[in-house]
């Protein structure tokens, strides 16, 4: 039995390791941003050598792709199929809206960081398209439901978490940039 119990307690040191370098990535991902991150800074973190990183991830994309599985399965991004529920165009759009911002706010330091290195980094760019890209595709489709191309159009930069960003040191709470975009979405066509 003593063999059972070796081999138990070995997964679990290894759950761990690849635990930590993970849980390093991310902080490291929040703080300096996924292009700006070395290995050699991700094992430092986490208290590994590099050899021990590379056994668990043999590439930056592994690591990316555990590190992104890490922050949406802490904070997932929100669901837009119950939004569909909701009749009345503008509660739609300010319920929606709510919850992305509220998101953007839990999250606004590492957002910042990845969706600036995505702008000139491959890597960062490919995992930022495959984690928020079906999510923001939903957004556009339920929230942009019976909307006009000029709507459209500023439902799109209301839903941008620069845009959000923007707004928010300009003073702005959540409740009062809510109301602004979805005023300017609905007022899109008289413009």
């Amino acid at each position: 039995m003593a063999r059972t119990y070796t081999l138990k307690r070995r997964a679990l040191q290894r759950a761990d390791t690849r635990r930590r370098i993970v849980e390093a990535a991310v902080d490291l991902h929040s703080s300096v941003g996924p292009a700006l991150t070395t290995i050699s800074m991700v094992a430092e973190r986490a208290g590994v050598q590099r050899h021990t990183l590379y056994a668990h991830f043999p590439d930056d994309r592994s690591l990316y792709l555990a590190c992104s599985g890490l922050a949406l399965e802490r904070d997932p991004l929100p669901d837009a199929e119950p939004w569909r529920n909701i009749e009345n165009r503008r509660e739609r759009l300010r319920v929606g809206l709510a919850a992305i911002y509220g998101w953007y706010e839990r999250n606004a330091e590492m957002a910042a960081c990845v969706l600036r290195d995505a702008e000139y980094h491959p890597l960062t760019k490919e995992i930022s398209m495959l984690r928020f890209g079906p999510s923001m595709a939903a957004y556009q489709d339920v929230l942009g439901a019976k909307l006009s191309s000029k709507q459209r159009a500023m439902l799109q930069l209301a839903l941008s978490f620069s845009t959000w960003r923007t707004l928010r040191a300009g003073g702005l709470g959540r409740g009062a940039l809510v109301g602004a975009m979805v005023k300017a979405v609905d007022g899109a066509n008289q413009a």
